[in-house]
């Protein structure tokens, strides 16, 4: 069995109490006293991998146990550790579930620091993986206080992130699917130490990004025909993910050493 080292998640308090339930947002809080890197979005995706399976009230919010913490825990300190792929941990402790003594696999190469190169880079974000109660629909929208539950952010986080721009109601005070994984991103790079003023530029590059899309497409929204302006949104959306796609490759580029 996966020992837990003097101030780690067994032995810090890193659960609840037992048999309590709780939101994402208690998990990261209780998961950084070991794991001062792990995000939201980190969670969601080894959700999404099959390594924790939360419960989920009525309304769709996830909820841990404190067996899913640790579990958790165990993930998190096995990549740190033993730079084990995500494949190979969920196997082990499978199989550590089922009552099996099985040893530790052989530690892996380590990995990028940044963790870069985790998640397919061709491959769809893996922040937002997985069902979530947020909006479906262009027209569905949450509540300010879900919002806020989502995202594990204080109204005062919220005001701020609004003053810059960075998520925008609508004018019916709800917050659309875009608002959400903005705010889900901005939150996460918030536990890095990145406040809304330093997000100033991404939010500009965006707009520019924008821009250049919307000049592509402009003449085909322009067009009597209703499906040469239904091509207009498709053609809208294609750029918006190879725009996406480009700017992740070259921050992916840039952070490389030089020489590599």
């Amino acid at each position: 069995m996966l020992q837990t080292p003097s101030g780690g998640a067994g032995s810090s308090g890193t659960t609840g109490a037992e048999g309590r339930l709780v939101s994402i947002g208690t998990v990261l809080n209780l998961l950084r006293e070991e794991f001062p890197e792990v995000t939201i979005s980190k969670i969601r995706f080894l959700e999404a991998e099959g390594l924790v399976e939360p419960q989920r009230t009525p309304s769709g919010y996830r909820k841990f146990s404190t067996a899913d913490v640790e579990r958790l825990a165990q993930v998190l300190r096995m990549q740190r550790d033993h730079y084990l792929p995500l494949k190979v941990i969920r196997e082990h402790l499978d199989a550590l579930a089922r009552g099996e003594r099985v040893p530790l696999p052989a530690p892996g190469q380590p990995r990028d620091g940044l963790g870069l190169m985790e998640p397919d880079p061709g491959a769809e974000d893996p922040v937002e993986t997985g069902p979530e109660p947020v909006p479906t629909g262009p027209q569905a929208r949450i509540g300010r206080a879900e919002l806020l539950e989502l995202t594990g952010a204080t109204e005062g986080e919220l005001v701020e992130w609004e003053s810059y721009g960075l998520v925008v109601p609508h004018p019916d005070g709800g917050f659309g699917p875009d608002s959400v994984a903005v705010a889900r991103l901005v939150a996460d790079l918030g536990r890095f130490g990145l406040e809304p003023r330093h997000l100033r530029a991404v939010k500009a590059a965006a707009d520019r990004e924008a821009g250049l899309v919307e000049q592509v497409v402009a003449p085909l929204r322009r067009h009597r025909n209703p499906q040469t302006r239904a091509h207009a949104e498709a053609t809208a959306r294609e750029l918006a993910g190879l725009s996406v796609r480009l700017h992740a490759a070259l921050v992916r580029s840039a952070l490389q050493p030089r020489g590599q």
